[in-house]
């Protein structure tokens, strides 16, 4: 999944038994009776977010009928309790007319007074109006729904096939991976369980465009209108497919769906098997830095088909639907696909060398001026990401540091590291294979001791003391160290105003500190986020008059700042610090030697002239 959210399933039921399905969750086990397990998904009224779930067990013979929901979805590493947003809950028995009785065990667990009954029917409703890649959506105009935010799994169960049947309103049309019935309409089905939770649904009036990639049919579904030109999107598209396809050496499925939601706000990918959702901006396509924006995003998505969809930690090999599924390798199987999303375009020619290193820098000056890099290690940013990087606060920077951004650092280097060992002979592309055929393919969970090892056998060097320093501790990178090989390096861009440690944010006419740097001088000042800043040194300083009031003075002077905490007025002393860069940008060395600009061209495929 996209960090900045930023997130599948078989086309025949013959397929699936040739190709291994996803992991199965943790408590599944091998049932003993012939159960039968059938959703109808309907959605009589738009309007009011509800739909309408019925599941059907047959050939029941025990007691009682637990059923669980999910409280996470894999690929979005957050507990989301999703059970908050079921409702009206019933359940009724075959031939009999008094509802059964229920009961709730724990926060997502219902259980069901089953005895003497063979054919159990489970009624209720959920809310859905938050669009996001990782939730469900219901309104006038479509329905999208993941089936772990709106499906039970009846324990023990989970590696039992499940039947799918929508009911829609009239004209709408459904779009999933799924496969579908031949002799029943809208009906579908999932192999196991977790084939269901990965398997995406939008019904509703949405546009389908078909396009054939690599020798292999997709589909792109879109929702939503702005100003998106869906045959450039298709052929950029199908670049990116042969790419990544020639990369791993094959497309791993026999079709793929991308579902793209148009909206006002939002960015964000979700990942799954065989197909992938996308939430972007519905204006955001003319803009070519946007339009370049978007086309990386769908390049992150895809490769997560083989990158965590496949080629998974084996934290993640059995999915545990209850609880926080930890892993340290979340850098390599977010990092390393963030990596490759600027890279993918640029080999598939969407965007030239100058876009490429534009993104890059754009990337390394996030990273640089993120104050936590220096206090949480990377493997500990992994395996904290249940509680920390979807739940941001006014401290968040200062106290972690994203294993999709430092990730994406690390496998710079490595792929630099090893370009350089080898004369461009080899590459982290060599790591991707091998650990694809070792691990991708049969679908076999690595360890960390395994990945690392992988690792080292494509760089023939012992990386132990990389390893250590750059995933287990907060030492600073050396990327500029690692960029000179290739005859690049950083070049700071800074401030013209003295450095204060706040950033501003304008907010319905207010100058608000939305973030205070550790250690900063205004942290020292006493200033906290969320005040509002008025003047300085007794003079009003609006947005507008910000950088003109701070141009008056000099760093090591010390200004009076006045600003409301919490509504009450106060003033305090600021002494202003060096000005900081604020961006960094990657530039050709003015001189480069032969070598360097070999490992340039190896790297890149163009002259390192050329940029100079």
């Amino acid at each position: 999944m996209n960090q900045e959210d930023f997130t599948s399933d078989r086309d025949a039921i013959t397929d699936y038994r040739s190709d291994r399905p996803q992991a199965p969750s943790a408590t599944a086990t091998q049932p003993q009776t012939e159960v039968t397990l059938a959703y109808q998904v309907a959605m009589p009224t738009p309007a009011n977010h509800l739909f309408e779930v019925t599941l059907c067990v047959s050939g029941w013979q025990q007691a009682v009928l637990d059923l669980k929901m999910p409280v996470w979805t894999p690929g979005s590493y957050l507990v989301r309790e999703y059970a908050r947003h079921v409702q009206d809950f019933t359940a009724t028995a075959e031939g009999q007319a008094s509802p059964r009785s229920w009961r709730k065990l724990s926060k997502n667990h219902w259980q069901i007074d089953t005895a003497g009954c063979r054919t159990i029917t489970v009624r209720y409703r959920v809310y859905a109006n938050e669009l996001t890649v990782r939730t469900n959506h219901l309104d006038q105009t479509h329905g999208y729904f993941n089936g772990a935010a709106l499906f039970f799994y009846v324990a023990g169960y989970q590696r039992q096939p499940y039947q799918i049947a929508i009911a829609p309103p009239a004209n709408w049309h459904v779009s999933t991976a799924l496969a579908a019935l031949a002799d029943a309409t809208n009906t579908f089905v999932a192999e196991n369980f977790d084939i269901l939770v990965d398997s995406p649904f939008e019904i509703g009036n949405h546009f389908i465009y078909d396009f054939e990639a690599a020798g292999k049919p997709h589909q792109l579904a879109i929702w939503g209108t702005g100003n998106v030109n869906p045959s450039s999107i298709v052929a950029d598209m199908q670049k990116i497919i042969q790419v990544e396809s020639d990369l791993f050496g094959g497309l791993p499925y026999d079709r793929y769906l991308f579902l793209l939601h148009l909206a006002t706000n939002g960015y964000g990918g979700l990942e799954h098997r065989n197909s992938c959702s996308l939430i972007y901006h519905r204006f955001g396509f003319r803009v070519r830095d946007k339009y370049e924006r978007f086309m990386q995003l769908v390049a992150h998505e895809f490769f997560h088909l083989w990158n965590i969809k496949r080629l998974r930690p084996d934290a993640l090999e059995t999915f545990d639907y209850e609880q926080e599924n930890y892993t340290p390798s979340l850098w390599f199987s977010e990092g390393t696909t963030s990596y490759y999303d600027l890279l993918i375009p640029l080999r598939a020619g969407i965007y030239p060398v100058g876009s490429y290193l534009n993104s890059l820098s754009r990337e390394l000056s996030r990273y640089l001026t993120t104050p936590g890099r220096k206090v949480q290690p990377l493997s500990e940013s992994s395996f904290d990401a249940w509680i920390k990087l979807y739940r941001q606060d006014a401290n968040s920077p200062n106290n972690q540091i994203s294993y999709y951004l430092k990730g994406e650092m690390v496998t710079l280097m490595l792929d630099l590291l090893i370009r350089d060992r080898h004369a461009n002979q080899r590459s982290f592309d060599d790591v991707l294979r091998l650990l694809w055929e070792e691990y991708g393919k049969p679908e076999i969970g690595f360890t960390p001791a395994q990945l690392e090892k992988a690792i080292e056998s494509v760089a023939g060097i012992d990386l132990s003391d990389f390893f250590e320093r750059y995933l287990h501790s907060t030492e600073e990178l050396p990327l500029n160290e690692y960029l000179l090989r290739f005859g690049l390096q950083l070049q700071p861009e800074g401030s013209d105003l003295p450095f204060t440690g706040m950033t501003l944010k304008v907010e319905h006419g207010r100058h608000l500190v939305k973030f205070v740097e550790i250690d900063s001088p205004a942290q020292q000042a006493g200033i906290d986020a969320s005040d509002e800043i008025i003047a300085i040194n007794g003079w009003r300083a609006t947005p507008e008059q910000w950088g003109d009031r701070l141009r008056e003075v000099q760093p090591g002077d010390v200004i009076q700042v006045s600003y409301f905490h919490q509504d009450e007025l106060r003033q305090s002393p600021l002494l202003l610090g060096e000005p900081r860069p604020a961006h960094y940008h990657i530039v050709p060395v003015a001189e480069p030697t032969t070598q360097q600009a070999e490992n340039f061209l190896g790297w890149l495929g163009v002259p390192l002239h050329e940029l100079i």
